[in-house]
């Protein structure tokens, strides 16, 4: 097994801050510290991520939005000639405007977890989210039809959905309602929530996170086929179940190329979703960083932990006992305070 030289791509949760309180969030976003950096103090670990030459860096969160020194950070990658991406809950868009986004930006990503309010609010933690997203999307969708008239730059936008049991039937609706409002979309991503953070409580798995059959029902081609049928011929149209992003030894040994996932604050996650840091960005070199992050993929807790997963349930417990070994102090304690999650309720 050759193992990179360098991350293909960085995840930046560049905020916890966040309006909603989503039901799955890996992060725990909203309901810890924000812990995110200063303007100048950004620039220093977006020039450490730039130095390792991902192929893209995703700003995600938590909500970016928030951040102040955001377009400073988006216009320092793109410079680089590094893909500069946006992931957004799209509850409202603070001092920037759809234009400004879509112009700062290589790609934005809204997210979208249902085709009806009554599901996409409760799993997003928060009543009216899905009528806030969907009008922020249509707001992109009048600029980039302006921009692109102008013959401008713009960014691709479109849809980031991840799914979890109680829209796992809404699939079909939201391609359609999608298709109808929003004329100028150029992508819907499909994505099954992973047990991972909030999503790997026990009462997550058991009320909301896919059993095998729909998480390989969601990864046959024919469904993928069905719903890219639904949308425009313009729409990529992406269906994963997600597995592929176990750090499972099998992948690996397949040449599996991994990503960088950095916290707020520069630290850097030695397997991207799964708890444990193992530098910082902001005050270490950053190729040091990601070699310490190669050589826990082969730790040999890990690879005795998620070699024997084969099921979703089993990659609940994995992560369960993946975040409990390698979480520092405060990790673990932020583990034990979670809320069981109630089935038809947000939280």
């Amino acid at each position: 097994m050759t193992l990179p030289e360098r991350p293909a791509d960085v995840v930046w949760d560049i905020t916890y801050a966040c309006p909603l309180r989503c039901t799955h969030c890996y992060s725990e976003s909203g309901r810890r510290p924000s812990r995110q950096l200063d303007p100048a103090d950004l620039l220093r670990v977006t020039d450490a991520l730039i130095a390792l030459r991902p192929g893209w860096i995703a700003l995600a969160g938590g909500e970016p939005l928030l951040v102040r020194g955001l377009a400073e950070v988006a216009r320092r990658i793109r410079a680089a000639g590094i893909g500069v991406a946006l992931y957004t809950g799209g509850w409202s868009l603070p001092d920037w405007t759809a234009a400004d986004l879509l112009t700062e930006f290589d790609r934005v990503n809204v997210s979208v977890d249902g085709a009806t309010p009554a599901v996409h609010d409760r799993v997003r933690g928060r009543a009216g989210s899905f009528e806030r997203a969907m009008a922020t999307l249509e707001q992109f969708d009048g600029e980039a039809a302006r921009l692109r008239a102008a013959g401008r730059r713009c960014a691709e936008f479109g849809v980031d959905c991840t799914v979890v049991r109680s829209s796992f039937d809404q699939l079909d609706q939201l391609c359609t309602r999608l298709a109808d409002r929003l004329p100028n979309l150029d992508f819907v991503w499909f994505g099954a929530a992973m047990p991972i953070g909030l999503a790997s409580r026990p009462s997550f798995v058991d009320a909301e996170l896919l059993d095998d059959d729909q998480a390989d029902a969601l990864a046959d081609p024919a469904t993928g086929e069905r719903l890219r049928a639904l949308m425009p011929e313009t729409v990529t149209v992406v269906v994963q179940d997600n597995r592929m992003l176990q750090v499972h030894p099998d992948h690996l040994a397949r040449g599996w190329y991994p990503f960088l996932q950095v916290e707020p604050d520069g630290a850097a996650r030695a397997m991207p979703i799964y708890e444990g840091t193992v530098g910082s960005l902001l005050t270490e070199d950053p190729g040091e960083v990601w070699r310490r992050c190669v050589q826990r993929w082969s730790d040999p807790f890990v690879t005795a932990t998620l070699g024997p997963v084969r099921t979703m349930r089993d990659w609940a417990e994995a992560t369960r006992r993946l975040d409990q070994h390698f979480g520092d102090r405060l990790v673990r304690a932020r583990i034990d305070r979670r809320p069981a999650h109630l089935a038809g309720q947000p939280g």
